[in-house]
């Protein structure tokens, strides 16, 4: 399977680009590789597709700035729709972004015009659904592996009594008489220029071509009912808090047999015990004794996936950083991976017997035990900078 276009590339603009150069070049996209201009032509069906996928995502200001950050891991393995414009097809491509080719635009009367995303000549059922936003939280474990999740979402569903087309009966559905099935009205006028066509969307059934006779009596006609679904998500390695994701055709059931909106699933952190997330990497703060420190140890750190044994040397500064290779957060959009970033604190007792305080007293003027810091030894700081890059 070959790796998807840029999304900027397929439209032909910068990364800087503005909504109406992205509009503009998708219109010209759209129009050049257009199903109607060549027939037949799959190769060209795809490139359609393919603009309107990059159209769908950078039209929108989220859906862009996921985009620009995580590029298509951010959405192509949010669920089993397949993410944005996964299961789109050129019916769906007009519903949702025929307004673009309108009235006012020199392509309306090719694309059907109206606003209505029609195709010329076609019928497009119904009113696409609205999107839904959930909230799904994570933990460290999930987050770094990738899970697969199932949640039930409370949204409209297609009515089950009359399948969603919002009839009582087949019987129940007419052809529309305003603009006979087409769901367009077409306009001619005489101006200075001669006659000019204008193509509008039927007004009687908004675009539909027919007309409801006798209403299901379940929805009242409007094809979906409040329900529930269980939604089974996958969700890809790496995934930050903040991220969005996308499960397309999993939102809103659209009115009268229109299509779905989609599932935009926003992505929280569920806080570890013990572990402090930060970008890739992964820090823990190790507790160690005064003797300890001395005389070195083996101790067992909680990690991601379990936990893992590291050695202490001895004569271990309070302060040390020890780094476990690889035992971080995967990059959702690269190979990349972050690391276990342990960070050593030598434990200074609050509380000391009397006996403990001589001994201690017999010490502290050893000259072993007077502070003599090496000039290789980093600050602090150098630490800090060490450690976040």
């Amino acid at each position: 399977m070959s790796a998807k276009r840029d999304f900027y590339e397929v439209l032909g603009v910068a990364k800087s680009a503005s909504q109406d150069e992205i509009k503009k070049a998708y219109r010209k996209v759209a129009m050049q590789h257009h199903p109607d201009r060549n027939p037949g032509d799959t190769a060209a069906e795809e490139k359609f597709k393919e603009a309107a996928s990059a159209y769908e995502v950078l039209c929108d200001a989220d859906k862009r700035a996921q985009y620009d950050r995580y590029g298509h891991a951010a959405f192509s393995n949010a669920g089993r729709g397949g993410g944005f414009g996964g299961g789109m097809n050129t019916d769906d491509i007009f519903s949702q972004f025929g307004d673009i080719f309108g009235d006012d635009s020199p392509f309306g009367s090719f694309f059907g015009g109206g606003g209505g995303g029609r195709r010329g000549g076609g019928n497009a059922r119904g009113t696409r659904g609205s999107n839904i936003r959930i909230k799904l939280k994570l933990n460290f474990e999930e987050m770094a592996k990738g899970v697969t999740k199932t949640v039930k979402v409370k949204k409209y569903i297609p009515c089950a009594t009359c399948s969603g087309t919002g009839a009582k009966d087949k019987n129940s559905v007419q052809t529309c008489t305003t603009c006979g099935g087409s769901g367009q009205v077409r306009k001619v006028q005489n101006t200075f220029l001669g006659q000019m066509q204008t193509v509008t969307t039927c007004p009687t059934c908004s675009g539909e071509g027919t007309t409801i006779t006798n209403k299901c009596t379940t929805c009242k006609g409007d094809g979906r009912v409040y329900g529930e679904e269980t939604v089974t998500l996958d969700i890809p390695a790496g995934v930050q808090e903040g991220m969005q994701l996308s499960v397309n055709g999993k939102g809103n059931a659209g009115e009268r047999g229109g299509a779905n909106g989609d599932l935009i699933v926003l992505i929280e952190e569920e806080a570890h015990e013990h572990l402090h997330r930060d970008g890739l990497n992964v820090a823990f703060d190790l507790h160690i004794s005064f003797p300890q420190a001395v005389f070195g140890t083996n101790v067992e750190v909680p990690t991601i996936d379990g936990k893992a044994k590291i050695k202490i040397p001895p004569g271990t500064q309070s302060g040390k950083i020890f780094r476990l290779k690889g035992k971080g957060f995967p990059s959702v959009n690269s190979y990349d991976k972050g690391d276990q970033l342990i960070h050593v604190n030598v434990w200074t007792p609050q509380h000391t017997s009397a006996e403990e305080k001589q001994q201690l007293e017999k010490m502290q003027h050893s000259e072993n035990f007077q502070p003599k810091p090496e000039k290789g030894d980093k600050s602090f700081f150098d630490k800090v900078r060490e450690m976040f890059n």
